[in-house]
């Protein structure tokens, strides 16, 4: 087995350094002159031990020649002229070092005598003239290794004789080569040489006969592959070459390499390649190659892109670790989700993507009400519920198209749809509504050159706000729109819910802000000095470090009285970090600004926060006036709401009045303000102020 503690560069060093060895020992049956053999033998080492030089060289002598007689280089520059001052790095024994100290051109050296016939007849000689290398026991046990079979080679040339006169060298060395050996009779597959390594360490015989049957099946030759075994759950690499043996039959070498710890590294690299760090989910990559695989078979499923509402109040009002804690238990909920256990996907933030499979594609209704039925519950973060609400968009394929690709883009575009319509929902993409209408990236590129553009595009409308006493106009909101150059004139409906999912809302907040508060200046100034104008300010605005000091800049460079402005917040479940929520709210009213919660009753939030937030006023959402008059619930929700408020010292508003049988019942309930289509839709500062406030052009 592998040493388990190297690294992944020192186990590739390992094996390079096996098949070196194992290149080299099959030259010892190599016909070619001993010059030629000698010259592909020093290359393979030079290669491998990245120095400048490898020869052989032959003492003063008998010998017909002398000095460096075989030699290589990666480059001319380098080569060895046949000079005498070399002759002190040539001894009887191994000698290595570095001749820091030497006027000659070597750096670093190691020398190993070849005997033949029990004399010195050469010298290996290893050298680098460019970097100073202290060369490890191991890397010396390597160069003594081949010296040996350079030996038994040059000895070999000498004798003309076989092989078996140098068995027990050729023994030794591939005892010691660190990788499994073995050779094998092609035709009766006997095994006739296994060296230590593949006797002690490896199955090797199971594994090499299995491997030959596949390297020779139907005759074709693999020179190497791959095996698992199950027994030890261990990798090999297996190489096999056909080499002359010692008694002239033709054999089978084959070399056995344990491969696990570069699987088991290469394994971690696919795992973090194809798995998200965070949540364990597959990745988007995985994604995309697992749904090809999918269209490529032909398959007919559905996808689900899933985007979390109003994630970015949480990083930013509880901070990233609530986050992150959340999208885990996302994460581990989804994969509880029967269909759908092992095909979810995190593509990125706050995004998944579910893939249904052909065998439960009649299932996606019940799939996506189960998803639904897991994000209407709260969410435990550190000791603590929250609530966190997903909208979803579905598009089944092959009907949608085949396109991996287009098909998350189609999923995206009903994801918005779903979002659009109220979050908390899934919406199937339509072919024709598509076509019919903007998709996301338009919307988004047009929206971010609005607000490059000081947001121009923008506009300010104003709906009244009733005294239902009295009947008189006592204030408006602002609410804004956009008219777009590009797409036209666009609802909010369209636009603000991406703008919020994109972290422009900022932006647009304050432009409607500062402009609400010079309108309403304008209109104090001319003798309206109590009227009121309501700003919604979004959750992230709120929740931005600056953004008392912001608002208290705009009333400033405005000029208007803080008492007649109202910020509208929304409940929502970033509202569950009271105490930053209330320090903030207290700065602003501490400026003389009221605040009032908008869309109450919608949300997650319990009647105990108007108190705990020091509120001023409570907008009812518009869904309880819709059907008071044959509603039960409706009515004694808003009778508990307006008796509360009283006790509390909290003015009730309620929404989405329509007609004078709900005017008059909300007036016997002693509800005081009412906003809705019965007294005006939202109209531009023009017409507002003509209509309610009875001013004209020529009044300006």
């Amino acid at each position: 087995m592998p040493d388990m503690s190297l690294t992944y560069e020192e186990m590739e060093k390992e094996v390079k350094r096996h098949e070196t060895v194992a290149k080299i020992v099959q030259m010892i049956e190599d016909d070619s002159d001993f010059e030629i053999v000698a010259g592909k033998i020093l290359k393979y080492m030079g290669e491998y031990l990245d120095v400048t030089n490898v020869c052989i060289y032959q003492p003063q002598g008998k010998c017909e020649m002398s000095g460096f007689t075989i030699q290589w280089s990666p480059d001319s520059k380098y080569e060895m002229n046949n000079d005498a001052k070399y002759s002190r790095y040539f001894g009887s024994h191994i000698l290595s070092g570095c001749a820091c100290d030497s006027d000659d051109d070597i750096k670093s050296y190691v020398t190993v005598p070849v005997m033949i016939n029990d004399k010195c007849a050469m010298y290996l000689f290893v050298a680098d003239k460019e970097k100073y290398i202290q060369f490890d026991d191991k890397t010396i046990g390597v160069i003594k290794d081949i010296s040996k079979i350079v030996q038994n080679i040059a000895q070999r040339k000498v004798t003309r004789n076989s092989l078996f006169r140098s068995y027990g060298a050729l023994t030794d060395i591939l005892d010691n080569m660190g990788c499994g050996v073995m050779v094998i009779d092609k035709d009766t597959k006997k095994v006739l040489f296994t060296n230590r390594v593949a006797e002690e360490s490896i199955d090797s015989q199971s594994i090499t006969r299995e491997c030959l049957d596949r390297m020779y099946y139907d005759g074709q030759m693999e020179t190497k592959i791959e095996k698992f075994d199950a027994v030890t759950g261990a990798w090999y690499e297996v190489k096999l070459v056909d080499i002359t043996w010692v008694d002239g039959r033709r054999v089978s070498l084959c070399t056995i390499i344990d491969i696990t710890q570069i699987k088991k590294n290469q394994q971690k690299i696919e795992f973090q390649a194809n798995n998200d760090f965070l949540t364990g989910l597959c990745n988007r990559r995985k994604c995309e190659n697992d749904l090809t695989e999918l269209i490529r078979k032909k398959g007919s499923g559905a996808l689900m892109f899933l985007d979390l509402d109003d994630f970015k109040h949480i990083n930013d009002g509880l901070g990233h670790q609530y986050g992150d804690i959340l999208l885990k238990q996302i994460a581990t909920g989804l994969r509880h989700i029967s269909g759908i256990e092992d095909t979810c996907y995190r593509m990125g933030g706050d995004e998944f993507v579910i893939i249904v499979r052909p065998e439960e594609k009649s299932r996606i209704n019940q799939i996506a009400g189960d998803i639904l039925v897991m994000f209407n519950k709260p969410w435990y973060l550190y000791e603590a519920e929250y609530y966190c609400t997903m909208s979803m968009g579905i598009v089944e394929f092959p009907e949608n198209g085949t396109d991996v690709h287009e098909l998350i883009k189609k999923a995206d575009i009903a994801m918005y749809d779903a979002k659009k319509a109220g979050k908390n929902r899934y919406a199937y993409y339509l072919e024709k509504k598509d076509k019919s209408s903007y998709s996301r990236l338009d919307i988004e590129n047009s929206m971010r050159t609005a607000i490059a553009t000081n947001c121009r595009e923008f506009e300010v409308y104003y709906q009244p706000i009733i005294d239902n006493k009295t009947e008189k106009c006592i204030g408006c909101e602002a609410l804004v729109r956009w008219n777009s150059r590009t797409l036209g004139f666009m609802t909010p409906d369209t636009f603000i819910p991406l703008a919020e999912y994109l972290g422009l809302i900022t932006n647009i907040g304050d432009y409607v802000f500062e402009k609400a508060c010079i309108k309403c200046k304008e209109w104090n100034e001319m003798g309206y000095e109590d009227f009121k104008v309501n700003v919604n300010l979004s959750v992230v605005q709120l929740l931005q470090n600056n953004v008392v000091e912001n608002i208290r800049k705009i009333v400033r460079r405005v000029g208007i009285k803080p008492e007649n402005l109202v910020l509208e917040i929304t409940e929502t479940l970033a509202i569950n970090d009271m105490q930053k929520i209330m320090k903030i709210i207290n700065q602003i009213k501490a400026m003389g600004i009221k605040i009032a919660l908008d869309d109450f009753g919608t949300g997650y939030s319990s009647l105990n926060y108007i108190k705990q937030l020091s509120l001023d006023i409570i907008k009812v959402d518009q869904t309880f006036i819709k059907d008071i008059t044959q509603d039960d619930y409706a009515r004694a929700f808003l009778k508990l709401v307006s008796d509360l408020s009283k006790t509390i010292g909290v003015v009730v508003c309620v929404e989405g009045v329509e007609n004078k049988e709900q005017k008059e019942l909300l007036k016997q309930m002693d509800i005081e303000l009412i906003q809705g289509y019965y007294y005006g839709m939202p109209m531009p500062a023009e017409k507002f102020e003509k209509k309610f406030l009875h001013i004209s052009k020529l009044q300006k």
